[in-house]
C-alpha cells in the first residue's frame, strides 16, 4: 500500500467517524497491507487519525487499534535501530582516517556506554561532525538529523573519545527524545527538550556533564528524563535547594504554636480539651490576650 491509498483510507476514516462498520473496515484493511515505515507514518499522518479510536467504545475497535499501534512502533523501532548502526559503523571507518589513524577497541554500534575503554582519538583541528568526517543524516529528517548533528558537536567539542562513540551517543539522546516526544505528533515538546540538555550540555559552568555524557556516568536515557535541575553542577544544585528552602519558609510565614489543655471549659459544649495561644495585643505593660479554641465543638473565644 502505498502513500497515496494510505490517505485516501485517513480521510475515509475522518469522514465516517460516527460509522463504526466502515471504521472497522478501513482499520483491518491497513492493519493487513500497510507496510509501516516512519516516512510513510509522518507524510501520511495515518498514526495520529487511528490513534484517535483507541479509546473508542466498540471494544473491537479499541483493541485493533492498539495491536495496530504497537505494531506499528516495533517496526519503526527496528528500522531506526538498523539504520543507526548503519550509520554509526560507516562513520567510524571515514572518521578514522580523518583523525590520524586513531582506533577504537570496539565498534561505534557496542552501545555509548564503552568509551571509556577507548583509545584517545587525536583530532588535527577542531572538532565537529564536519571535520571529524562524521555523517549525521541519520533518519531523513531534518529535525532530528539536526538535533543529532547539534549534540555530536557539542559532546565532540574538546573530547578525545572516537568519533563513533559520540555518534552513537547523539543519535541515543535523540532516540529517547523522540520517544518521549514524537516531533510529529509534539514538536514543541520535542525542540524544548532539546534546549534543555543542549543548554546544559554546552554551558561553561557546568562543563563536567558533557564529561559525564561521553564517559558513560549518564546515560542518555536519564539524560532525558531525569529533571533539568539534576543536570545542574554541584554548587549551583545546592544554592537551589537552599532557595527552594528558603522559599518554602517565606511560604509559610510565621505560625503560632498552640498548647491543648483541660485548664479551660468550652462555655458552650462544656468539655474541657481546649487549644489556646497568647499574643500582645496591647501595651507591653498589659497581660497577654489568651485566644481559645474548643476542640471538640470549634467554638471560639479570647480573655486577657
Amino acid at each position: 500500500m502505498d502513500a497515496k491509498d494510505v490517505v485516501t483510507h485517513v480521510k475515509n476514516l475522518e469522514k465516517n467517524k460516527s460509522d463504526e462498520q466502515t471504521v472497522l473496515r478501513i482499520l483491518r484493511i491497513l492493519d493487513k497491507e500497510l507496510v509501516a515505515t516512519e516516512k510513510l507514518l509522518r507524510e501520511t499522518k495515518v498514526g495520529v487519525i487511528v490513534n484517535q479510536f483507541k479509546k473508542s467504545s466498540n471494544d473491537e475497535i479499541a483493541k485493533l487499534v492498539k495491536k495496530m499501534i504497537g505494531t506499528w512502533k516495533d517496526a519503526i523501532t527496528k528500522e531506526k535501530k538498523k539504520k543507526a548502526a548503519v550509520a554509526a559503523g560507516g562513520s567510524g571507518s571515514g572518521a578514522g582516517t580523518a583523525g590520524g589513524g586513531a582506533h577504537s577497541s570496539h565498534s561505534g554500534n557496542s552501545g555509548p556506554h564503552e568509551p571509556k575503554i577507548q583509545e584517545k582519538y587525536h583530532a588535527k583541528g577542531p572538532r565537529s561532525a564536519k571535520n571529524d568526517g562524521v555523517n549525521t543524516t541519520i533518519y531523513g529528517d531534518k529535525l532530528r538529523d539536526m538535533v543529532i548533528r547539534a549534540f555530536y558537536d557539542a559532546l565532540a567539542k574538546e573530547s578525545e573519545h572516537p568519533p563513533q562513540s559520540i555518534l552513537a551517543i547523539a543519535i541515543d539522546i535523540e532516540k529517547h527524545m523522540w520517544q518521549l516526544n514524537d516531533p510529529g505528533e509534539n514538536e514543541k515538546a520535542y525542540k524544548d527538550k532539546y534546549r534543555v540538555i543542549y543548554s546544559n550540555v554546552i554551558s561553561k559552568n557546568n562543563r563536567d556533564l558533557k564529561h559525564k555524557i561521553t564517559n558513560g556516568d549518564i546515560t542518555p536515557e536519564y539524560l532525558v528524563n531525569c529533571d533539568p535541575k539534576e543536570l545542574a553542577p554541584e554548587h549551583l544544585r545546592k544554592k537551589l535547594e537552599e532557595i527552594a528552602k528558603q522559599n518554602l519558609f517565606n511560604a509559610q510565614g510565621a505560625t503560632l504554636e498552640r498548647s491543648v489543655t483541660d485548664r479551660f471549659q468550652c462555655g458552650k459544649c462544656k468539655e474541657k480539651k481546649v487549644s489556646y495561644y497568647q499574643l500582645q495585643t496591647r501595651s507591653a505593660d498589659e497581660p497577654l490576650t489568651t485566644f481559645c479554641t474548643c476542640e471538640v465543638c470549634g467554638n471560639r473565644w479570647k480573655f486577657s
